[in-house]
């Protein structure tokens, strides 16, 4: 398979993307002598892809938006020198396959998109009310399962979006996300627009590749499912039909309350069957419009997207959700074969995952993973548990990749493992979290190797710092969302332990409300639920399975109720202390970005 050719930008976005950098530039300075409110500054700063961070001051994160979570050897190693020059040697892959550098001083952020501009990356609209960056399944043309490569495709939609006056100033931010087939691995079902390859019959007999679409999914503190569309898209369709759902939400969501203008919102207010019928009625007329995007792409005519297809002479590997890993052997190779290799396409190419703990990389581990990806001549894709897998490899180059991914410390048996832990950036820098997600990220792995369970397979965990989900908790077996409690008359770092949630098969179960902890009890309750459902389950059962044969996440919870318990600030202060903390805990956060 190799290296994924990049697709150079045409000349006249190029230029258009320089002179959004200029402007941006003219306004900080019109921004730092007064000359442009805050108000106005932060939305253009928000569609810059530029967040304000907890530390205050002139203290900047930039996300840099990599469609499809392709990335290049080039881009590599861009990351880690702007993390080194720009930040403070580490950047960190999000949930959406974005890259975060966090501390980039104002002025310097400029200088920062030219970097990117020259790589052919960009921040434009990764954040803010704006088409947010396209995501795609990280097996997405290397998957034994899929019914098309969906890569071209959330690439096409990128190029679509991508600074189109459409969506510059909608009601709220707007998700797209693909997967090549219903295991759904790239998670469609809580996105605004969720699209899944599929196929349908036709009446001579043949079957027709397309799509099922998906609207108006979310999480974020009211966790809403994505609905179908239509029974199926035909591939010409798919890009007016993603560009009609986006112009009925333009039109229809709410601009008076920003807590109420999702998609997901507007089902509320009309219903999913007005709702299709205004998107369908939408994209009837649609190629009358100036922004009509034409049928098939022509990125992806250019490239194909031909399945990889399943190999005739070996065994598929399982992938999504539930996947079930045992790790018997005790060579470290033979455990990193089991856990982090996917292998049974029929051109006979094998992925393998490179683990990075919470999905922070350092600058020197970005220049070895250039390196690794130029040695190897593979693709890479950052996933959506923050981890860089490389595809297009063939047998033969495992023992050597393992030993390079060895030797920079990313070797680590990790997929779909229960030390896997995902974690938004929480109190560290976020400022609106409560909660420090990635400390408890970090406790709750070390309980799980000190009590030998963090190689139980099948069980995913998801830390929030507070209820918008960033971390992605109600999708997540295990999930966590930060709160502020109060015991003894003070203030404590505390949890909501939420339990079963589940996204596969073209459906999507939101994690139910187990037990509230605080933020101390957390790991010791992670280590209790583990326990059980590794001593409990059935051979090859799920932990949502597992769960509903329990009685449910509330009588789990209420196995671990002893562990709702504060004990006195002078028996134990650290639980008066948030995780990576020196201070008392304080549950003040600052004004919402998310919600401007």
């Amino acid at each position: 398979m190799g290296i994924a050719p990049v697709i150079p930008a045409p000349r006249d976005l190029v230029e258009e993307q320089h002179r959004d950098i200029d402007r941006f530039e003219r306004a900080i300075d019109q921004y730092l002598g007064g000359e442009i409110g805050e108000d106005v500054f932060r939305v253009i700063r928000l569609n810059n892809g530029v967040y304000g961070q907890r530390q205050g001051g002139t203290n900047q994160m930039v996300r840099i938006k990599l469609p499809a979570g392709t990335i290049t050897p080039e881009q590599l190693d861009l990351m880690g020198r702007l993390s080194e020059e720009y930040s403070r040697g580490w950047g960190h892959i999000t949930t959406r396959q974005n890259i975060q550098i966090h501390f980039v001083e104002l002025t310097k952020v400029p200088d920062v998109m030219r970097e990117l501009a020259r790589a052919g990356l960009t921040s434009r609209e990764a954040c803010g009310d704006t088409v947010r960056n396209v995501m795609a399944c990280h097996l997405a043309g290397a998957c034994p399962h899929e019914v098309l490569d969906v890569t071209p495709w959330a690439e096409a939609t990128f190029e679509h979006f991508v600074r189109n006056p459409l969506g510059q100033r909608l009601p709220r931010k707007f998700k797209i996300n693909f997967s090549g087939c219903s295991t759904d691995c790239g998670q469609a079902m809580f996105n605004d627009v969720g699209v899944i390859a599929a196929t349908r019959t036709l009446a001579d007999g043949s079957v027709e590749s397309g799509f099922r679409v998906y609207i108006a999914g979310g999480l974020g503190a009211t966790p809403h499912p994505a609905l179908a569309l239509e029974p199926f898209t035909a591939r010409e369709d798919l890009l007016p039909t993603v560009e009609s759902v986006l112009r009925v939400f333009d039109q229809t969501g709410n601009r008076d309350n920003k807590l109420r203008a999702r998609l997901k919102w507007v089902v509320d207010q009309l219903g999913i069957d007005e709702l299709r019928r205004r998107v369908l009625k939408v994209r009837h007329t649609l190629p009358a419009s100036s922004s009509w995007p034409g049928g098939v792409p022509e990125l992806v005519t250019k490239v194909g997207d031909a399945p990889a297809g399943r190999s005739s002479t070996s065994e598929s590997t399982e992938v999504g959700q539930g996947v079930s890993v045992a790790l018997t052997p005790r060579d470290p190779y033979a455990r990193w074969l089991a856990s982090s290799v996917v292998r049974g396409a029929a051109n006979h190419t094998v992925s393998a995952l490179a683990h990075a703990h919470l999905g922070d990389i350092t600058a020197s581990q970005f220049r070895s993973l250039a390196a690794i990806q130029r040695e190897f001549g593979a693709d890479v894709r950052l996933s959506n548990r923050q981890n860089v897998v490389f595809r297009g490899l063939g047998d033969g180059q495992l023992p050597a990749l393992y030993a390079r991914l060895e030797a920079i410390g990313m070797a680590r048996p990790g997929a779909e493992l229960a030390r896997d832990v995902v974690a938004c950036p929480g109190a560290d820098t976020c400022n609106i979290a409560v909660t420090q997600s990635r400390g408890l990220a970090k406790a709750i792995g070390d309980a799980l190797e000190e009590e030998g369970l963090a190689e139980v397979g099948g069980v995913r965990i998801n830390i929030s710092g507070c209820t918008n989900s960033c971390g992605q908790h109600h999708a997540a077996d295990i999930g966590f969302f930060g709160a502020e409690r109060r015991a003894h008359g003070k203030s404590a770092p505390g949890y909501q332990m939420l339990l079963g949630g589940y996204v596969g098969q073209e459906q999507i179960h939101f994690g139910d409300k187990a037990t509230r902890l605080p933020a101390k009890a957390a790991p010791q309750a992670t280590v209790r639920v583990i326990r059980r459902f590794a001593a409990e389950r059935a051979a090859g059962e799920t932990f949502r399975a597992w769960l509903d044969r329990s009685g449910g996440a509330a009588a789990v919870g209420a196995s671990l109720k002893d562990l709702d318990v504060f004990p006195t600030p002078d028996e134990r202060p650290d639980f008066y202390t948030d995780y990576d903390e020196t201070g008392p805990f304080s549950g003040e956060v600052g004004d919402s970005e998310c919600a401007v």
